[in-house]
């Protein structure tokens, strides 16, 4: 079980890794639609640096964004209420958090269900991005890939705690 809590923890911690890098992206891409938004402004329109899509490359890369970070923060992020626990045993608290996980497993397979889904509607449609065209079938790929992580990552998580007490490292 060590063997496969530690692969799930690499591919997750990759993904944490490229959460950073469009959570940076977002915000470069922020930062030059309003610098070139001003500048038009500035010039009355004279010099047009605007592009088209920053709305959407900054929404897709919000939503990476989450979904490649939720997956190895599951066992990082359990906020616990000192004075709800205080008086239960290690083993219940234990319990708890293991229910917790088995919960957001729950719910990042019932998303990587519902992204699944997209993914056929969208290329049924030919749907694409409104600015970019970009086909969204892509877009709902990467999201099933890291909803399917999150879940993953969050079974194993409840799985080790309620084997061995505590999850490994």
């Amino acid at each position: 079980m060590k063997a496969v809590t530690c692969f799930i923890a690499r591919i997750t911690h990759f993904m944490h890794l490229i959460g950073g890098f469009f959570l940076v992206a977002m915000m470069f891409v922020t930062l030059v639609d309003v610098a070139t938004r001003g500048i038009f402004t500035l010039t009355d329109g004279a010099l047009d640096w605007t592009f088209t899509g920053g709305i959407e490359l900054v929404k897709y890369s919000l939503l990476f964004t989450v979904l490649f970070i939720l997956p190895h923060s599951v066992s990082r992020s359990q906020v616990i209420v000192d004075l709800f626990t205080d008086g239960f045993k290690a083993r219940t608290k234990v319990m708890f958090e293991a229910f917790y996980s088995v919960c957001f497993g729950l719910f990042g397979a019932a998303m990587a269900y519902s992204f699944y889904l997209h993914i056929e509607d969208a290329a049924m449609s030919y749907e694409t991005t409104q600015d970019l065209m970009i086909p969204l079938t892509y877009f709902y790929s990467v999201a099933t890939f890291a909803t399917v992580m999150l879940a993953v990552s969050a079974f194993v998580y409840a799985f080790d705690l309620l084997i061995c007490g505590k999850a490994e490292s």
